[in-house]
């Protein structure tokens, strides 16, 4: 296979790691927002969240919580996120969390400063939706 993230499981390719369990492991990002930025990734490929098995997915968030603790120790205050598909940002095609260390000062803003072209929906356009989102297995 031709992951990176691959390769870094399999020690192809060396990282800064910090924390690995049987499932997940997490290490500093080569290419980081912030100094601690973290990324953390199941050890088997998955493409994306909804395909990975129950407990890898246990696994990985538990990781998670873990990692973002021991990041208080650079700050208080962290960015946990994931870009689910190509569409999301998601750049390598195996699921990766973002946990990046946050301050006043980094320049960033919330999740919401994203996004320029925000919908303006009327209870009629969450109705429909929330019915496609339901009905949908």
């Amino acid at each position: 296979m031709d992951c990176i993230f691959c390769k870094i499981v399999s020690g192809d390719i060396s990282a800064k790691k910090l924390y690995e369990t049987p499932n997940s492991l997490a290490f500093l990002d080569a290419f980081p927002l912030t100094r601690g930025h973290t990324l953390v990734i199941p050890k088997n490929h998955y493409n994306k969240i909804q395909d990975m098995s129950e407990s890898d997915s246990k696994d990985l968030f538990e990781t998670v919580k873990i990692i973002a603790g021991k990041l208080e120790s650079i700050s208080s205050s962290s960015l946990i996120a994931i870009h689910n598909g190509k569409e999301s940002g998601q750049d390598i095609p195996h699921v990766h969390v973002h946990v990046v260390p946050r301050n006043s000062s980094d320049g960033a803003g919330p999740i919401h400063s994203m996004f320029v072209k925000r919908p303006a929906l009327d209870d009629n356009e969450f109705e429909e939706i929330k019915k496609i989102i339901q009905n949908n297995k």
